[in-house]
């Protein structure tokens, strides 16, 4: 799996877990590459009423998801901070398994 952090450290977005390395690096990829487009981002909202979202890929595949947020202009904030912080993120791995 993966964290998206934004430029405070804080993260901003996790994916899924993967089954191997190469996969994960791929879900970084796709997430680098679909962040700067806004209709991927699925606006939500949970059954306590807190905002988050989901960032798909092309293909409708959920490549993370965000924490909840206290209000949509917290989670339009988040999202925002993807969109700006994916396309030149670096990686760091810190554990490998």
């Amino acid at each position: 799996m993966f964290n998206l952090k934004a430029g405070n450290h804080e993260v901003s977005l996790t994916s899924e877990r993967y089954a191997t390395k190469v996969s994960a690096e791929n879900g970084i990829a796709s997430v680098k590459e679909n962040a700067v487009i806004d209709e991927r981002f699925q606006r939500k909202v949970s059954k306590d009423n807190a905002p988050y979202f989901v960032l798909l890929a092309a293909n409708g595949q959920t490549l993370g998801k965000s924490e909840m947020h206290s209000s949509s202009k917290a989670m339009e904030g988040g999202i925002a901070s993807v969109k700006a912080n994916a396309p030149g993120a670096p990686t760091k791995v810190l554990e490998e398994k």
